[in-house]
């Protein structure tokens, strides 16, 4: 998909100051790694007089089929009609408003160190989109874009020109110029409009979508006739988001009308606002996911292995059902990093005797970690290469064998709901592997199979209907009668 940004220029004022407010040199060909492919930046034109940015996106088609699964809500249409064959690399969506946003982040911020003075400046403006899907057709086109001070140029698109009488397509060549426009005011509406027009957004639509909305739309979209039909298309018409979003651009409004700040139109608002439950962090819910399941199982006596900084290792301490913890990790580092945390050299005796750190590989079985009631492998196993696994896997559940073992992991499927997160990446780089919901149960069970337990799942986080939770959990429970029936033939030989 393409976009191009041009603008003239005199002697005085040249053209190529356009270089200074996309933050991006008129002389090279720039390339950024985006959610679903790779944004190129080049100049097709470049002089005193006129001066031309082009935004290509080269969308990966095959990591978009295997990241959204050719579903998802708010995904293309097309897509679930036929996963390989549609208009996502081609057409404008919200894939290049994502590419926008990632590109010329400063560019939208108004943001310019070398030339300060330029930002704030006027230019005269001319955006070509080639291929941009119109829900609504070229009329809704001009609905969108002439209140905000654009001519607009929106020429249908024919389904095919030799059968002139199957009539035009969704798509529009779209023209907009204007004299009166900032460059960072020219962004920020093709952010909002673009996805607004396709009306199919490719990431799931969250509720931090409402204030990156209001801060985007900031300065035009309060005022705009089409308001309503903006914030609902914008926000997939989840109906909850789009109410908020409409409340608090009615305050926006009803501020700049009476010349004030929103928090002295609605106090009740802020005040709400400043008590507000922040969302819980992901860590945090697994971390209390943990402990739930641990604490379900009755165990006591707890291994905490791969605990890196010793996050786990101090929520487990505030519980006084948990008579003794005891972290493991291969890092030196990571283990003084945890003692400092949990303050080891100034601990009082009671809880001293309840906490232990000790430095192991997972990878070699270890006499210290037999006999305990539960072990934690936390975000463990995905930092572990494929064909050392089985040596964790032994070591823990054929060697330690505690009764109960939790074990979590990224959920693979869950990566396409953030769209920072570029195709075919992982979500950290030291991650060896990250495993879909199936793979993560084929491998659970095979585990659980081969040493004698029983496996459940349960998802951490918010647990999607589409792609599932962003952590999966598997709880093992060691089968005791399995186990006995093993020790009786041990004993036979």
């Amino acid at each position: 998909m393409f976009l191009t940004i041009s603008t003239t220029g005199t002697p005085e004022r040249p053209a190529t100051d356009l270089g200074y407010l996309l933050h991006k040199h008129p002389g090279k060909t720039q390339a950024f790694s985006t959610s679903y492919g790779t944004a190129h930046v080049l100049y097709p034109e470049a002089d005193d007089q006129r001066c031309t940015a082009a935004l290509l996106l080269e969308v990966d088609a095959v990591a978009l089929v295997r990241r959204g699964k050719g579903k998802g809500r708010g995904g293309a249409p097309d897509a679930a009609l036929a996963q390989y064959v549609n208009d996502r690399p081609y057409a404008a969506s919200s894939l290049l408003a994502v590419a926008i946003g990632a590109v010329f982040s400063s560019a939208m911020r108004g943001v310019c160190h070398a030339r300060p003075e330029l930002p704030e400046q006027a230019r005269p403006l001319r955006v070509e989109v080639p291929a941009l899907p119109a829900r609504g057709g070229p009329d809704l086109v001009r609905r969108l874009f002439e209140p905000l001070g654009w001519t607009v140029t929106a020429e249908a698109i024919a389904l095919d020109t030799e059968f002139p009488e199957w009539g035009d397509s969704r798509y529009v060549r779209l023209t907009l110029e204007s004299e009166t426009r900032t460059v960072a005011e020219a962004l920020r509406q093709l952010y909002v409009l673009l996805p607004v027009l396709d009306d199919a957004k490719h990431y799931w639509v969250a509720a931090d979508e409402v204030d990156k909305l209001l801060r985007v739309g900031e300065g035009w979209l309060a005022e705009h006739p089409e308001q309503k039909l903006i914030t609902s298309r914008y926000l997939a018409r989840r109906w909850s988001l789009t109410r908020e979003a409409m409340n608090r651009l009615e305050l926006v409004r009803l501020a700049e009308t009476d010349d004030s700040e929103v928090e002295t139109i609605d106090n009740a608002v802020a005040a709400e606002t400043e008590t507000e439950e922040k969302p819980t962090p992901l860590a945090v819910q697994r971390r209390e996911a943990i402990v739930a399941a641990l604490t379900e199982s009755a165990a006591a006596r707890v291994l905490d292995l791969g605990c890196g900084e010793g996050h786990l290792v101090q929520a487990l301490l505030k519980d006084t059902r948990f008579t003794e913890i005891v972290g493991v990790d291969v890092s030196v580092r990571a283990l003084t990093i945890a003692s400092r945390r949990l303050k080891l050299d100034r601990m009082g005796e009671r809880l001293a005797s309840r906490v232990k750190l000790i430095q192991g590989s997972l990878a070699y079985t270890d006499r210290r970690l037999k006999g305990y009631d539960a072990a934690v492998l936390s975000e463990v196993v995905e930092h572990v290469d494929l064909p050392r696994l089985p040596a964790l896997e032994y070591a823990v559940f054929g060697a330690a064998r505690p009764r109960t073992v939790l074990v979590t992991t990224p959920n693979a499927e869950y990566n396409v709901r953030w769209e920072s997160l570029p195709a075919g990446h992982v979500r950290h780089r030291d991650h060896r592997f990250e495993w879909t919901r199936q793979e993560f149960r084929a491998w659970a069970g095979a585990v659980a199979a081969r040493h004698g337990y029983t496996v459940g799942f349960r998802p951490v986080g918010p647990d999607d209907p589409e792609v599932g939770p962003p952590t999966q959990m598997a709880v093992f429970t060691l089968d005791t009668t399995t186990t006995h029936e093993k020790d009786k033939e041990a004993k036979a030989a």
